[in-house]
């Protein structure tokens, strides 16, 4: 008499064991007598028939991989430790328990390797101001790798360079001598410009010599304002001319 109430709890235990609640940012990979199923099942309320069925949890959300410090030997033969972060998310849940053991772990080791094959075909200066270029370049070679496997990375970014110290220095003396340079060459050009100035003020006083005792005037203008004790009286020059011309002639 007691078969009966028996089997229906223990048929209402297994029910109720078999329900599995995700989240939304959740699916769950059916795997049916070994054989996944065509389509994800979740996010809400989902049943999984043990033992014939078999879930593996997947979350939809962007997982961030921390590249530790590889040392890369660029292309102009400088050894740099460098470490990124990368952000990706499985796009595919199927694919990505399908086609990989560990898709963590496997997109770790290949952004590691990457990592290091594309920074050693760059040069030392292109790596420390092209640092867009570059992340924006891992992106796109990461990305076709682990397409297959379901996974869309989003963001490759280049944390820390670490330079050795010989090379901070030369890198130093470097950047001290393009400073140098280019002080000189914008000296050069406002002393040519200046020159050019002052052959365009020649040829007009050369026109109008008038002008050049008004530009006496104005100096004297500019030197008594100056509340000196300093006293300046224009000589012409071509009285100077004169009398040495006159001592000349005695």
């Amino acid at each position: 008499m007691y078969t009966l109430p028996l089997a229906a709890l223990i048929v209402a235990l297994y029910l109720l064991a078999s329900i599995k609640i995700l989240r939304e940012y959740e699916r769950a990979v059916i795997f049916r007598l070994g054989r996944v199923l065509p389509s994800t099942k979740g996010p809400g309320l989902i049943f999984v028939f043990a033992p014939i069925d078999r879930m593996v949890r997947m979350s939809l959300r962007i997982e961030t991989v921390d590249i530790p410090p590889q040392d890369v030997v660029t292309r102009d033969n400088v050894t740099v430790k460098v470490n990124a972060v990368l952000f990706f998310r499985v796009m595919d849940p199927r694919r990505a328990v399908l086609e990989v053991n560990n898709y963590l772990y496997a997109t770790s080791q290949l952004s590691q390797t990457t990592l290091r094959s594309i920074l050693g075909e760059v040069e030392l200066d292109d790596l420390l101001s092209q640092r867009e270029k570059i992340n924006l370049r891992l992106q796109t070679v990461i990305d076709q790798e682990t397409d297959p496997w379901g996974i869309k990375v989003t963001k490759v970014e280049v944390k820390t360079v670490d330079i050795p110290d010989q090379m901070i220095r030369a890198i130093s003396r470097q950047a001290e001598a393009e400073r140098e340079r280019r002080a000189k060459v914008i000296h050069a050009e406002g002393e040519f410009m200046a020159a050019e100035k002052l052959a365009m003020a020649a040829e007009v006083i050369q026109k109008q010599p008038a002008a050049l005792q008004l530009r006496y005037l104005q100096t004297l203008v500019e030197i008594g304002t100056e509340r000196n004790t300093t006293v300046v009286f224009p000589l012409p020059i071509d009285l100077i001319s004169a009398l040495t011309n006159a001592l000349s002639r005695k």
